[in-house]
């Protein structure tokens, strides 16, 4: 059961929106929290349904290559619409294993990069200039192909934030992939609640202006999902 308190935004009766927070490799935890969504939408059925994944798929758990495929094979989640946004760590990855800024590989390798090597059967003796030819293609143009940002009734989805003051249609990729300050400081309204990741918390934040829903699943926190309806919200967590 759900427990629901009020929502910063109110979303069209008979929309709910499903979104989940930073993966970071935690194949199981991902499993669980599907299977626990699917499961509420059949004890409770509505009219449109999204799921929305908020990036971070791969990188410091052991399983990113697994939550790669689970995600693209679609996840047992009857959901409307399934959306899924990059993370800054997609684009760490996809910036090393493209090859064309030498310094990437460097950078992504001491942000968990080598433990996703090692989920595609990569050792970290393999020269940065193989790896794209070790990972499945459909792997990659699935990292390739996830979108930066999605808007559904009054809230923004992104994976880390925005630049306040900038009207959304304005925003830079940088900063919806990287953002913290001055973002999770702000109070301003920025013309919708974004819902983020990205800067993990012991709990989800929720404030006026934004929900935060990174909760350190690969740190021995909870991978957490925020459920959203009407003028509501409500959390379930693996």
């Amino acid at each position: 059961m759900i427990e629901f308190t009020a929502a910063p935004a109110t979303l069209p009766p008979g929309d709910r929106i499903y979104a989940i927070g930073d993966i970071h490799g935690c194949l199981d935890r991902l499993v669980a929290l599907h299977e626990t969504i699917a499961e509420d939408i059949a004890d409770r059925p509505a009219e449109r349904t999204f799921l929305v994944h908020l990036g971070d798929y791969v990188d410091r758990g052991a399983d990113s290559a697994q939550v790669v495929d689970w995600l693209i094979n679609q996840p047992p989640v009857p959901a409307d619409e399934i959306v899924n946004l990059m993370g800054n760590h997609e684009h760490m990855m996809l910036s090393a294993v493209v090859g064309i800024d030498k310094e990437a590989s460097g950078q992504w390798l001491t942000n968990g990069g080598a433990d996703s090597l090692l989920s595609w059967g990569i050792s970290r003796t393999v020269p940065p200039a193989e790896w794209a030819a070790r990972i499945p293609r459909p792997h990659l143009f699935f990292l390739r192909d996830l979108k930066i940002s999605r808007v559904i009734g009054p809230y923004l989805f992104v994976h880390a934030g925005i630049r306040p003051g900038v009207p959304l249609a304005q925003q830079s990729r940088q900063d919806m992939l990287w953002i913290r300050e001055p973002f999770l400081s702000s109070k301003a309204d920025h013309g919708a609640v974004v819902v983020h990741g990205h800067t993990p918390k012991r709990e989800p934040v929720v404030l006026p202006n934004r929900i935060a829903i990174d909760t350190g699943a690969v740190l021995g926190g909870s991978l957490t999902c925020v459920v959203l309806e009407e003028d509501k919200l409500g959390f379930l967590q693996a």
